[in-house]
């Protein structure tokens, strides 16, 4: 696939420093007395396609934009397409309620802070080479200032997404804590009644055994029953703080 051709005369200095496939990536190019500025159009999460959007600035400093004049509004549009977006994305962070729509803020915002700080760094590279050019000046303040919001932007977002990875790991940490102190209670509660239940059950069988008739020997064992679920419990007790 051929690079995509302009209704313009590039001088051949600067038609040399490009590649035959593509505009390649965000760049000043400065040959000749003549200033191309290859940019992008802001990506879209779902493709890693970018549609270049190609700027030169000729000797007299007119702008032409994809072989067509009127490159300094198309320049200026560009750049407010931009902070169009990073406002979009600011209002939804404001808006957000769940994880999934901070992730969502993150796979869309991703790549276009990305493009925005590579065409702030195409701009810089631009005024280095073109020094008065003060509407050139005033784009790449722009672009700074456009590329920072999407920086603080993503920080803020990945700072709000690690709190809420801490604060659900917290809650969790804390439920498994209660569980584990309700545990707790049932095994104490089982040890302490389990010699009780035992006997009780041995002792209730309907078998003769001669003992019926002597209430001495029911407190006897029930409070040797009890002395077992005592020892039980001390045992249990003494088994968990161990571990």
């Amino acid at each position: 696939m051929r690079r995509k051709p302009f209704s313009w005369q590039l001088p051949q200095e600067i038609e040399v420093r490009l590649g035959e496939s593509t505009w390649g990536r965000q760049r000043a190019i400065y040959e000749a007395d003549h200033l191309l500025i290859v940019l992008h159009s802001p990506p879209e999460a779902d493709t890693h396609k970018r549609a270049p959007e190609v700027f030169l600035r000729q000797s007299d400093g007119s702008y032409l934009y994809n072989g067509m004049p009127g490159g300094a509004a198309k320049l200026k549009k560009l750049l407010a397409h931009y902070r169009e977006l990073l406002e979009q994305y600011d209002h939804a962070h404001d808006a957000a309620t769940s994880a999934t729509d901070l992730f969502q803020i993150l796979e869309h915002a991703g790549p276009l802070s990305r493009a925005s700080s590579h065409l702030c760094d195409a701009l810089q590279a631009a005024r280095e080479h073109v020094k008065d050019d003060l509407f050139l000046i005033a784009m790449r303040d722009e672009a700074y200032e456009i590329s920072r919001g999407f920086d603080l932007l993503i920080h803020d977002v990945k700072l709000e997404v690690d709190y809420r990875i801490a604060r659900s790991t917290e809650a969790h940490s804390a439920n498994a804590e209660r569980m584990a102190a309700a545990q707790h209670k049932l095994n104490i509660l089982v040890a302490a009644t389990f010699p009780l239940v035992a006997v009780a059950t041995l002792f209730g069988m309907n078998l003769v055994h001669g003992l019926e008739g002597r209430p001495v020997f029911f407190w006897l064992v029930s409070l040797a029953a009890g002395g077992l679920g005592g020892f039980t419990v001390l045992w249990v007790t003494n088994r968990l703080t161990a571990d």
